[in-house]
């Protein structure tokens, strides 16, 4: 069975997103209608601008027909932005999905300037990945009921509940596909 994977394509760099997963051979497509949304295995909201997400989303069908899918249980993976969108918080964007617990403070690293690449050792994947933090959030407030896949320098920047994931970094800025591949094992292939 071929596994489908969406990535949302309002903004951001949704390309990259798309371009990894098909070179692991997953069947990958650009949503950017609702309709596109129908015989999806998983979908990954990739970074950008998290305010622009909520105003393309809001004018038209595209941003109620994904929170639905994502409600019935459509495996998510949401980077940098995505993260913002799929967690809990105050301010800019509002409302958020809360789809996890997971209070996520928007440039919670800090701006454009501050922007860095370290190495994180993640849960599952068996060496270190270099993690690329671009104007990153934090994850201020971890629920009890959520995975840390994980930290830097002891803050959660990847985290798991159910069938939602959430990353801090751009793994798709690497030419290391080992993150999108945990997705695909972990979580979209685990629904069937």
């Amino acid at each position: 069975m071929v596994t489908r994977v969406g990535v949302l394509a309002v903004q951001g760099d949704f390309e990259r997103h798309v371009q990894t997963l098909r070179d692991i051979g997953v069947e990958a497509e650009e949503i950017r209608r609702s309709e596109q949304l129908k015989q999806l295995d998983g979908i990954i909201i990739p970074g950008g601008e998290s305010t622009t997400f909520r105003i393309v989303m809001d004018q038209s069908d595209l941003g109620e027909e994904l929170y639905n899918a994502l409600r019935r249980g459509l495996p998510v993976w949401g980077t940098c932005a995505g993260a913002i969108m799929l967690g809990k918080g105050q301010g800019i964007p509002q409302p958020r999905l809360s789809l996890i617990d997971v209070e996520v403070l928007r440039n919670g690293f800090g701006r454009q300037v501050d922007s860095f690449v370290a190495p994180l050792d993640i849960k599952g994947i068996d060496s270190s990945f270099q993690g690329v933090f671009i104007r990153a959030p934090r994850f201020i407030d971890v629920g009890a009921s959520v995975e840390v896949l994980s930290r830097y320098k002891d803050e959660a920047v990847m985290a798991r509940q159910g069938n939602v994931l959430i990353s801090s970094f751009h793994p798709e800025l690497t030419p290391d596909d080992r993150v999108h591949r945990w997705f695909v094992e972990h979580i979209v292939s685990k629904r069937h």
